[in-house]
């Protein structure tokens, strides 16, 4: 077994002098970091006094569960000899929120459109889709359910 850590800095960039004196005086604005990347700029989301113009967890955890199953897709597709030229994910996320003012995801649909080469097997492209979804990171970690609808299509034979 192999153990894997990950460290990134989280820093509030929008103090602008007076703290958290009331829920109205500050700005929900922070920075994501790591040594050698670009900034993530972050906020809480709009219905929580957010800034659109930036990156909330809730999308940002909707985007982990993407892109982890789309890297496990391409490299079990690279393995079956099944050849992507195009992926795309729309993927969504519903969160409830409680009462209380706290909240849950309720699900994840992620939704890839693959075109696979012509000469490459639908059956296997789409089979690639199940297995991605058993091996992702991310996807094992949540308690929500996340559900895939992926489509599968040949290119165009020209």
């Amino acid at each position: 077994m192999k153990k894997h850590t990950y460290r990134v800095a989280v820093r509030w960039t929008g103090a602008d002098g007076t703290g958290t004196r009331s829920y109205t005086s500050y700005r929900r604005a922070y920075e994501i970091s790591a040594p050698g990347k670009p900034a993530i700029e972050g906020s809480s989301d709009p219905a929580f006094r957010g800034d659109a113009a930036r990156w909330n967890p809730e999308e940002l955890l909707v985007a982990s569960l993407a892109a982890c199953h789309e890297l496990w897709y391409l490299h079990l597709c690279a393995q079956a000899h099944v050849v992507v030229l195009a992926y795309a994910d729309d993927a969504e996320g519903t969160m409830i929120e409680g009462d209380d003012g706290g909240g849950r995801f309720e699900s994840v649909t992620l939704r890839p459109d693959v075109i696979i080469a012509s000469d490459s097997s639908v059956e296997q492209a789409l089979a690639a889709h199940e297995s991605a979804h058993a091996k992702c990171f991310i996807a094992n970690s949540v308690s929500f359910p996340v559900r895939c609808e992926p489509k599968v299509r040949l290119a165009d034979a020209r």
